[in-house]
C-alpha cells in the first residue's frame, strides 16, 4: 500500500531587492505543524503520544497495549488503525478484547482518514512497542520461571491426589459391584498358560476417554447390525451366558440383557468399564450383567462356560489393533463346543485405484503451497497406510477377497499370512495409484452354518437366511468409522498406460509391526501385465 506523506510546504528562494552587494538572502523552510485527530471524536492534538494517551485516558483504547498483544507488524498495525477509525466512523462499538479476525480484511489497508498522522508514525510506534516488549522480558521472564516452579509443583501434588482418589473409587465400585470376589488375578501357574500379548498400556489407555466411543456409538452401520443380529434372534440368546469382551460402554451387553440373556459378563481392561458399571446400573440392568475390569487373558470369569461371545474386536483394515487374538483365547477357553461368536466371520477385500485428483489434492500439493516447494513434507508419504473414505470411482479394477476368517476355526497365528491376488482393470488408466483394503462382516445364527464363500456379498447373506446379518466397510458401502485402508503407491516414471482387462496380479502379506505389536505391517508386491514387478510396504501405526 502506497501512503501519500502530507506535503512539506517550503518558502521559495527570494533574492534580496538591494543586489548591489551580489548576497543571496537564504529563508529557513517552513514545515507544516502535525495535526493528529483522535480515534473516538473530532479533537486535535499537536503529538501522537498526546493524542494516544487522550484515547486511554478518556476511552480506555491503549494502541500501543492492542500492538503489543496482537503482535502485530507494520502491515497489521495499518489494519488496526484503519479498523478503528471504520468501527467508529460506523457507530460500531470496539469488540474486546480486538482479535487477529477483526482486522484480517485487506479492506482496512485503505485509510478510512485522509492524510493520517497517526499511519506515517507508525514505524516510531512500533519500535516504541518493541523496546518496552524487550526491557519487560527480562523482569517477565524471571517470574515466570518461578512461577512455572510453583505450577509443576501443584500439578505433582494434584497428579498424586488424583491417583490416590481414582484407586479409593476403584476400591469403593469393586465393593459395591463385587468384583474382589467376580475379579481376580490368575496365580503366577495360570497365568503363564495365557498366550503371549503386548504390554501396550497406552491402548488400552486410549479407550478410557469419551470421544472414541461417541465415534463408534454413532457409527450407525457397526452398531445397527449388533443390535439387529441380537435382537432378531432373541431365542438364541433367551436364558444363556454371554460374554462380551472389549465391552467399552456396555452397549452390547445391555442389548444381550435386553434380549432375555440370563447372564451377561462384561470384561474391559479398559477404565472405561467405570463407566459401563454406572450405564448399567442407570438402565436397571445390574442384576443380569457382571462387570471385569482386566483383559480377558488376567481375569477369572465367575462361570466355567459360555453359551456365546460378543465382541466388537475389529480394526482398520479388519486386524489393526490385533484385539482378535483375545476374543480367540477366550473362544478356545470358555465357549461350549456348540457356542456361537458374534460376528462369525469376515472377508478382507483389496482393490487397485486411480484417483489423480486425490494425488494432487494431497500428495502433489506440497510441491507448490503458496508458490513454496514443501517437498520436505512429503518424507514417508508412501509408507504409512491412511485411513481414507474413498469414492467407488476412485476404484479401478474387480475387487479380489484375499483372506477369509473363520472365527470359529482360525487359529492367532493364522493373523500372520501371504496371500495371493488379482484384479482386471475395468478402465484406462495412466498407472495404479495405490490400492484399496476394506473389510466384510458376518453375523451367523448357527455355528454349524457353513462360513459364506469369499465372494458373498453382505446383502446376499442377509437374503439368504432370516436372522442373518451383514456389513461391509467398502467404498460402495454407508460410511463407517473404519473407513477403508489407502496404500498410496510410488508413481511411475514416467507412467504407463494400461487398457481395461489388464491383470494386475500379486501377493499382499499382513504381519505385527516389530516394535508396536498392536500396529500392522501391509507388505504388497504386483504386476501389471507386461511391465515389471513392483513391491512396497506400508505401516498403519
Amino acid at each position: 500500500m502506497a501512503v501519500n506523506l502530507d506535503d512539506r510546504v517550503t518558502s521559495s528562494d527570494e533574492s534580496s531587492s538591494g543586489a548591489d552587494d551580489g548576497e543571496w538572502l537564504d529563508v529557513e523552510p517552513d514545515e507544516e505543524a502535525v495535526t493528529v485527530v483522535s480515534f473516538f471524536d473530532s479533537k486535535t492534538f499537536p503529538s501522537l503520544d498526546e493524542m494516544l494517551a487522550y484515547c486511554v485516558q478518556h476511552y480506555g483504547f491503549d494502541l500501543k497495549d492492542n500492538l503489543a498483544r496482537l503482535r502485530l507488524d507494520f502491515l497489521g498495525a495499518v489494519k488496526l488503525v484503519n479498523f478503528v477509525r471504520d468501527s467508529v466512523r460506523q457507530g460500531r462499538p470496539l469488540p474486546s478484547p480486538i482479535t487477529p479476525q477483526d482486522i484480517d480484511s485487506d479492506d482496512f489497508l485503505k485509510p478510512v482518514l485522509d492524510n493520517d498522522a497517526v499511519l506515517f508514525s507508525l514505524d516510531d510506534v512500533l519500535e516504541a512497542v518493541s523496546a518496552q516488549a524487550a526491557e519487560a522480558g527480562g523482569e517477565q521472564t524471571v517470574t515466570l520461571q518461578k512461577r512455572n516452579a510453583e505450577l509443576e509443583a501443584e500439578l505433582e501434588a494434584i497428579q498424586s491426589s488424583f491417583a490416590n482418589y481414582r484407586l479409593t473409587v476403584q476400591e469403593t465400585l469393586d465393593r459395591r459391584w463385587g468384583d474382589d470376589q467376580d475379579v481376580t488375578t490368575k496365580p503366577a501357574a495360570q497365568a503363564s498358560s495365557a498366550p503371549a500379548r503386548d504390554n501396550s498400556a497406552y491402548y488400552f489407555e486410549s479407550y478410557a476417554f469419551n470421544d472414541i466411543h461417541e465415534t463408534m456409538l454413532k457409527d450407525r452401520v457397526r452398531t445397527d447390525a449388533y443390535r439387529d443380529f441380537i435382537y432378531s434372534n432373541k431365542h438364541l440368546l433367551k436364558g444363556k451366558v454371554v460374554l462380551d469382551i472389549g465391552c467399552g460402554t456396555g452397549i452390547l451387553s445391555m442389548f444381550c440383557a435386553k434380549a432375555g440373556a440370563a447372564r451377561v459378563i462384561a470384561v474391559d481392561k479398559s477404565d472405561i468399564i467405570d463407566k459401563a458399571r454406572e450405564n448399567i446400573f442407570n438402565n436397571g440392568l445390574s442384576d443380569v450383567i457382571t462387570c471385569l475390569h482386566g483383559a480377558i487373558e488376567d481375569v477369572v470369569l465367575p462361570v466355567d462356560q459360555v453359551d456365546m461371545i460378543v465382541s466388537e474386536w475389529m480394526g482398520y483394515c479388519l486386524l489393526y489393533e490385533a484385539m482378535l487374538p483375545s476374543v480367540l483365547y477366550a473362544r478356545d477357553k470358555y465357549l461350549k463346543p456348540d457356542g456361537l461368536l458374534v460376528p462369525s466371520s469376515a472377508t478382507i477385500w483389496v482393490a487397485p485405484i486411480a484417483d489423480p485428483s486425490y494425488v494432487a489434492e494431497h500428495v502433489s500439493f506440497w510441491r507448490d503451497v503458496y508458490g513454496f516447494d514443501m517437498k520436505a513434507m512429503q518424507e514417508g508419504i508412501y509408507e504409512e497406510a491412511r485411513i481414507e473414505t474413498m469414492p467407488g470411482s476412485s476404484v479401478c479394477g474387480t475387487p479380489f477377497p484375499f483372506k477369509t476368517l473363520d472365527l470359529g476355526s482360525v487359529k492367532a497365528e493364522e493373523l500372520v499370512f501371504t496371500a495371493d491376488w488379482h484384479s482386471d482393470l475395468s478402465r484406462s488408466v495412466d498407472g495404479i495409484d495405490g490400492f484399496l483394503i476394506w473389510f466384510d462382516n458376518f453375523f451367523a445364527t448357527s455355528s454349524e452354518e457353513p462360513m459364506p464363500p469369499p465372494t458373498t456379498t453382505p446383502d446376499a447373506w442377509v437374503a439368504k437366511k432370516s436372522g442373518n446379518v451383514a456389513f461391509t466397510t467398502g467404498p460402495d458401502g454407508v460410511e463407517t468409522h473404519w473407513k477403508q485402508g489407502l496404500l498410496l503407491a510410488e508413481p511411475q516414471n514416467p507412467p504407463v498406460t494400461s487398457p481395461p482387462a489388464t491383470r494386475v496380479s500379486g501377493k499382499i502379506t499382513f504381519k505385527a509391526l516389530e516394535e508396536n505389536a498392536r500396529a500392522l505391517t501391509i507388505d504388497a508386491a504386483w504386476c501389471v501385465a507386461g511391465q515389471p514387478e513392483r513391491s512396497q510396504s506400508w505401516k498403519l501405526k
